[in-house]
């Protein structure tokens, strides 16, 4: 139980004294980052997907003529 109550103590320690935060501009711009990312890459996901539909659809139609 002591060691338990020792990582307690020693993990606030840490992440009151040590750990350095971010101010709350810093926290904007990256979420700011992270939104714009994901939604690059959700559109590249997108048009990847609908190629590759598009080329499926025509593979499947060239032996359906």
């Amino acid at each position: 139980m002591t060691k338990v109550v020792e990582f307690l103590k020693e993990s606030y320690t840490e992440m009151t004294e040590k750990v350095t935060w971010p101010t709350w501009l810093e926290l904007q711009n990256s979420a700011v980052i992270v939104l714009v990312a994901s939604i690059i890459i959700a559109l590249l996901v997108l048009g990847m997907d609908e190629s590759a539909g598009n080329v499926l659809k025509m593979f499947y139609k060239s032996f359906a003529s």
